[in-house]
């Protein structure tokens, strides 16, 4: 199967005026859901804001968030001071393809956005999935809901889909990875509102709480090795017909993934706990921010 209107994604495409035009809409309506109909605060933003706009030439930032809603995305990217109107500077996203790009129109529109199609049970080896690890070999900005689909209780970070742990291994330059968890987007835009359904609009006046963390360190060459050790005292599972990379069979590669995607779901969980707090206030985020850093200092030392 070939990739979904691929060619309604590239920036050249009628001179990146459809593109402009659809990510300055878009972004204007995140920036009103998040700052007129609601109050958004976000903690650690400036973290975020250097990496989308500084980072080193040509290597990829991954930001990984819970997901708590069909809004989501784009309005976490709208709170004040953030470029959610730049198209240059605006993130890919994994989207799934049997909400989004259901018809032709829907496709063109999500294209526009920077989006690519993910189906749903293909694999961590689809063709999409390719193509996400081609914006990443171009040193681009890909945002995924690791979860891999919306959860709206307040509860522990679910066990992350691969998906994004394969992106990471098989990028050619490791991307920045950074953690984000967000409270309040369930009450914006529940998912059982008026007769189990989503309301047709946003709601408004309610209070959104965005939490970025710091970057998670990954070392692949030793995750490689580490898993390829692993693999070797594990029996022989299913085989998926996973193609080989980096000297791993696919029994390794399971290993290295599972190990990547729970340093993650760890991650998110400390955020999401602290988030959670009523007393997890900008100092208190800073803290904790600084401990986690430290304690991936102290991991990869160990």
């Amino acid at each position: 199967m070939g990739r979904i209107m691929e060619w309604a994604g590239k920036p050249n495409h009628l001179g990146g005026l459809p593109r402009r035009t659809v990510i300055m809409a878009v972004g204007a309506f995140a920036k009103a859901v998040a700052n007129i109909l609601n109050s958004t605060s976000v903690h650690n933003a400036d973290t975020l804001l250097n990496l989308v706009r500084s980072r080193p030439p040509g290597v990829p930032l991954i930001t990984v968030s819970n997901h708590m809603s069909t809004l989501d995305d784009p309005v976490m990217w709208g709170f004040k001071g953030f470029p959610t109107c730049n198209a240059d500077l605006q993130r890919w996203v994994l989207a799934a393809e049997d909400i989004c790009f259901k018809n032709p129109v829907l496709s063109y529109f999500f294209r526009l956005g920077k989006c690519i199609p993910i189906t749903r049970g293909g694999g961590i080896y689809q063709e999409h999935m390719n193509e996400a690890l081609d914006r990443l070999s171009n040193g681009d900005w890909l945002h995924t809901f690791p979860e891999g689909k919306v959860c709206q209780e307040d509860e522990p970070i679910r066990r992350l889909k691969w998906g994004t742990a394969s992106l990471i291994a098989r990028s050619p330059i490791t991307p920045i990875v950074l953690p984000i968890v967000h409270h309040g987007f369930e009450k914006v835009m529940p998912e059982k509102y008026t007769f189990g359904k989503r309301p047709p609009i946003p709601l408004w006046k309610k209070n959104i709480k965005i939490i970025v963390g710091e970057p998670i360190k990954f070392d692949i060459a030793k995750l490689k090795q580490t898993a390829l050790s692993t693999s070797r005292n594990l029996p022989s599972s299913e085989n998926r017909g996973w193609p080989p990379f980096g000297g791993l069979d696919e029994v390794s590669q399971r290993c290295l993934y599972i190990d990547i995607s729970e340093r993650i779901q760890n991650v998110l969980e400390r955020l999401r706990v602290l988030g959670s707090s009523p007393k997890a206030d900008a100092e208190t985020v800073r803290s904790a921010n600084m401990a986690e850093a430290l304690h991936q200092e102290l991991d990869w030392c160990g």
